[in-house]
Formats: C-alpha cells, sequence, structure tokens
C-alpha cells in the first residue's frame, strides 16, 4: 500500500511540475513575445515544448528561456524530419476544420484530394488553375483556400472576397485567375482572413501552396503528372 501511495504521490508532483512548465512557457510566448500558443506538446528534444503557432511551429524550453524555429531531424532514423512530419498531422486536422470555407473542383473518378492555398494575382496559380481539366482527368480533386500574398487591404484580397461571396463560387474564380476580376460584387461573411492565417500557421510563404492527403506541403506549381506522381508516392 505504501509503495502504491508514493507512486501516487510521485505521479501527482510529476504532473504538477509538467503543468507548471507549460504555464511557463505559454507566458514566455504569450505575455513576452506576444505569440499565441495554440497548441502546445512535448518536443522530440528533451526539455523543450512544440507549439503551434501563426508563424507555424516553434519549440520553446520548459522554462520559457529559450526558443527555437527551424527543422528537428532524427538522424538515427534516416534523417526523418520530425517537425515536418508533427506538422503534417497539424494540417490535416485544422483542414477539416475549413471544409465548408474551400471552393471545389472535383474530378468524375476521384483517387487524390489536394488542398491549393490560391492568389487570383500569382502567375503560377493561373497556370495550375488552366490545368485543372487534366487534374481532374487523373482523378485529382482540387481544392482552394485564400491566400491572397499582399494581405488585407489590397485589390487582391477585396477581390478574392467577392469570388468566395459569389453565387457560382467556380466561374468566378475561373475568371478572376484570367482577368482580376471576379464579375461579382457580392459581399458576404468570406472568411478570407481565416484562410490566410491558416497559411501562416502551415507556414504558406508563397503561392501555389500545396497540402497533399498526408498533411505535407509541396511550395509552388507541379505540372497535373509530377502531382500524381507525388501523391501515389507520399
Amino acid at each position: 500500500m505504501k509503495k502504491v501511495l508514493s507512486l501516487m504521490v510521485a505521479g501527482a508532483l510529476s504532473l504538477g511540475t509538467a503543468m507548471a512548465d507549460e504555464a511557463k512557457a505559454r507566458a514566455a510566448l504569450e505575455q513576452k513575445l506576444g505569440i499565441p500558443a495554440t497548441e502546445l506538446s512535448a518536443a522530440p528534444i528533451a526539455g523543450f515544448f512544440q507549439v503551434v503557432t501563426p508563424q507555424g511551429m516553434l519549440y520553446i524550453s520548459e522554462d520559457g528561456s529559450r526558443l527555437l524555429h527551424g527543422n528537428i531531424y532524427d538522424v538515427e532514423n534516416g534523417m526523418m524530419n520530425l517537425t515536418e512530419l508533427a506538422m503534417g498531422g497539424v494540417r490535416k486536422a485544422k483542414l477539416a476544420e475549413f471544409e465548408d470555407d474551400m471552393i471545389v473542383f472535383p474530378a468524375k473518378n476521384e483517387k487524390h484530394v489536394v488542398t491549393v492555398f490560391t492568389d487570383i494575382s500569382c502567375g503560377y496559380c493561373r497556370k495550375l488553375h488552366d490545368d485543372m481539366a487534366e487534374y481532374n482527368a487523373k482523378g485529382i480533386t482540387i481544392r482552394y483556400l485564400a491566400f491572397p500574398r499582399g494581405g488585407q487591404g489590397t485589390a487582391a484580397w477585396e477581390e478574392m472576397e467577392h469570388v468566395w461571396c459569389a453565387e457560382d463560387q467556380q466561374t468566378a474564380l475561373t475568371q478572376a485567375k484570367a482577368s482580376g476580376k471576379s464579375g461579382s460584387t457580392k459581399s458576404c461573411e468570406a472568411h478570407i482572413a481565416e484562410q490566410y492565417a491558416l497559411g501562416g500557421t502551415f507556414g504558406v510563404n508563397g503561392t501555389p501552396a500545396l497540402v497533399l492527403e498526408s498533411g505535407a506541403m509541396i511550395p509552388g506549381y507541379l505540372p497535373p503528372e509530377r502531382l500524381l506522381m507525388a501523391l501515389e508516392t507520399q
């Protein structure tokens, strides 16, 4: 009985210490650095937490005194990118919360689904959209989220709001990518800011940015054949 009680006390003390460390790390991020910590968990290196923030994934020491930004690799396991592996799970979970906001170009014989952060003023975004029929023919459904690179207050941001508010979103987006104008002036609660912020959390810093079913992210345009190869080997 004494041994059991001793183990229970030790466990409680350990839990209390962990909670105190987490609180200290959160305080350092949010109060000292002004960085919201949306998710915090144990890092793959001792003495640190990994934190999902609007700037992507960061690592902070348990006492809140040290901050790391970058990738952690597992040298003993083929240089696996542990940061990207963790972010893949984060992306998959968070994308599920935005499915109602996506503009979808479905493949009839769907084999894969790719989510693309796009901007109507981006040349390679237009190239990707021009290839839509070929992506779909290869069984790839394309789902769009908005990421106007110039940020809020730009013409692209305003026009993408009109696209997401249009009655026929597909036509409006196709027209906006071709001419810069969607042909729609309708207003609504388009959630462009939320989509843009999601891209920042994912580590998007340019468009197009492609998120695969695994949660892996590919920056830039890939022709249909190469994208299919990437999907079939993920």
